[in-house]
């Protein structure tokens, strides 16, 4: 996702800002810029699309002497990826780079633009730095008018500002997404991550949530909520790699853990207090559409099949699904009442496009729900939901699945309030819900710990079963195809209620029975077929907030008030139990054998 880079020193700042947001780059961006003031010269850079295209702009730039500068990669969120909506984003006189959500920006954007300030982007960054210079006017240092300006903020943020009244110093402020300094001599680096200061600088200091302050000649003054604090200096690692995992083992892990950050930028101004919002659609793009098919491949398709129950459940609207490879040779009926999306992570998934191009010919209206922008599935639809997980290099997709599924709760509930399907009852029960999922994804240490010991006594037998019932049936399908990836044991995933029409002939002691048993959802139910398996002696783990007396193991979940809730807090105990079982194995977590991350072959 959005990178940071600053650095305040005597040397050459371009390259060192630019080579920097080269190796912020698996991270994933749309737009990149830098800025820099030497002496009373302030100089601005941006462009769209890879960091080459900023690198040509600024060619025939060189800066010399002591000055200070920021530069950014940019991930679209507020606003689609333009040169305008680009970071460093500028005020009359200061420029300020951000990553993380304003929560409260639209508030101070009206503020603002009342006051007669003028709004060149989209973003909820640009209301930073015009805010910065509000109180510039009033308070008696630039320093000064940075803490009442972070004083305002709410939300998460990391971010660096420079203004031409304090050109020799940088300040910065973190409250939520990562920000760390860098150290080698009088001079200061700043940075989102390890990765861009390495062979750079040889101490670090991460900051912590509140912290706050700037860097000065070779200085830097760190401030939290109760005022001037002292801090303490590490050596820097030199592995380049290991810092891109964030101390992780593997990136599936890192990505598994980010899913609770990655979620909150995907409801980013889409889930308000009483509505769900999709600046992206026209008010009148589901006028007309009495039906919904939806194509798409693997993970994807799961998290398609998990959304054709809320749509004709909530929205009230038939919602067939349809596997990309096997849609395109089955002579499909089409008709122009049906709204055709296709999900993808890459946009570029070889069946889901040709399906897409069909549905086209067909005269179909199209919706892509993707993850990168301006990719071919992007471009070819009438209409795109990005879904903002940030890059993904696991190959074993997990975040970009989270975040495909919230972005399809949340086009039902869109579809229920345009389509008025919906009560407003109904709608808040689940906007609610939606917003304590970032807390929900939450991995805590005690239920990792808890898998890594579990996962020694399924390293051997001969499959499992993962079962489920209604939107946890989708969700059974996806844990297994996790597993099979990730750990080369086979494994299937099927609706709990069918075991007993074949499935449960297999049924001994070395087959192996993911539950997942919501309190919430048809509990008696399911509680009925893993007795069932029980009686046949099949080894039993069940996922449940209600303990279940004949498993052999349980993992005890905490969230029991919303099948969604359940749903995604289940979905991260599969996935870690995926994780864990593949590391004991010895295998490359990032690259099972066989497997690429963007099929672009049907």
């Amino acid at each position: 996702m959005c990178g940071i880079v600053g650095y305040l020193g005597k040397k050459e700042k371009k390259e060192i800002l630019l080579d920097g947001l080269q190796e912020l780059e698996y991270r994933g961006y749309d737009s990149a810029g830098i800025a820099i003031i030497e002496g009373d010269k302030l100089y601005n850079f941006k462009a769209i699309g890879k960091l080459k295209n900023l690198r040509e702009k600024t060619k025939a730039y060189e800066s010399e002497g002591f000055g200070i500068s920021i530069g950014h990669t940019r991930w679209a969120t507020h606003g689609k990826p333009t040169e305008l909506n680009a970071h460093p984003h500028l005020g009359a006189y200061s420029y300020v780079v951000h990553n993380g959500i304003i929560e409260n920006y639209q508030e101070i954007k009206e503020e603002l633009q009342a006051d007669g300030v003028n709004f060149l982007s989209q973003t909820d960054t640009e209301t930073i730095v015009h805010l910065f210079e509000k109180n510039n006017k009033y308070e008696n240092s630039a320093f000064a008018a940075f803490e009442k300006t972070i004083q305002r903020l709410r939300g998460a943020y990391a971010t660096l500002l420079i203004t031409e009244s304090a050109p020799d110093t940088i300040f910065f402020a973190k409250n939520g997404s990562p920000m760390l300094i860098g150290f080698n001599g009088d001079d200061i680096y700043f940075a989102s991550s390890d990765t861009p200061i390495i062979g750079k600088a040889t101490e670090v200091y991460y900051l912590e949530d509140g912290e706050y302050g700037y860097a000065k000649e070779g200085e830097v003054k760190l401030f939290d909520g109760q005022g001037k604090k002292n801090f303490t200096k590490q050596a820097l690692t030199t592995d380049k790699i290991s810092a891109q995992k964030d101390g992780y083992r593997f990136f599936m892990e890192k990505e598994i853990y980010e899913q609770n950050h990655v979620m909150s930028e995907t409801m980013m101004g889409r889930v308000l207090d009483n509505s769900i919002e999709f600046n992206e659609l026209d008010a009148n793009f589901f006028d007309g559409i009495s039906a919904i098919k939806i194509c798409a491949c693997g993970t994807s398709y799961h998290s398609a099949l998990t959304s054709a129950y809320l749509f004709e459940r909530i929205a009230k609207v038939r919602c067939d699904v349809e596997i990309a490879s096997e849609f395109r040779y089955k002579e499909p009926l089409l008709t122009d009442d049906t709204l055709f999306i296709t999900i993808s992570q890459s946009g570029e998934t070889a069946d889901t496009l040709e399906a897409l191009k069909m549905a086209k010919r067909a005269g179909l209206k199209s919706l892509s729900i993707c993850n990168v922008d301006n990719s071919s599935i992007v471009r070819e639809s009438d209409a795109a939901i990005l879904t903002r997980a940030g890059i993904e290099k696991g190959v074993a997709s997990t975040k970009a699945f989270a975040t495909q599924t919230m972005v399809l709760w949340m086009l039902a509930l869109y579809v229920g309030q345009k389509q008025k399907t919906i009560s407003d009852e109904i709608l808040k029960r689940e906007i609610d819900a939606m917003l304590q999922t970032p807390k929900v994804l939450i991995v805590t240490e005690k239920l990792h710990a808890k898998l890594y010991r579990l996962s020694k006594r399924y390293l051997h037998g001969h499959g499992f079963f993962f079962i489920g019932r209604d939107i946890f049936f989708p969700l059974a399908l996806e844990g297994a195809l996790k597993l099979k990836e990730i750990s080369y044991l086979h494994a299937e995933g099927y609706p709990a209620g069918e075991m007993k029409h074949g499935p449960i002939a297999l049924a001994d002691s070395e087959l192996f029975t993911i539950a997942l048993m919501p309190k919430s959802m048809h509990y008696d139910k399911i509680k009925s077929n893993v007795e069932e398996l029980s009686a046949r002696d099949a080894t039993i783990l069940a996922i449940s907030p209600k303990p279940f007396e004949l498993a052999d193991d349980f993992i005890q979940t905490a969230y029991d008030s919303h099948p969604m809730l359940e749903f995604f807090e289940m979905m991260v105990v599969t996935q870690l139990f995926a994780l864990e079982i593949s590391i004991r194995l010895g295998n490359d977590v990032d690259m099972p054998r066989n497997l690429a991350k963007s099929v672009t072959v049907e």
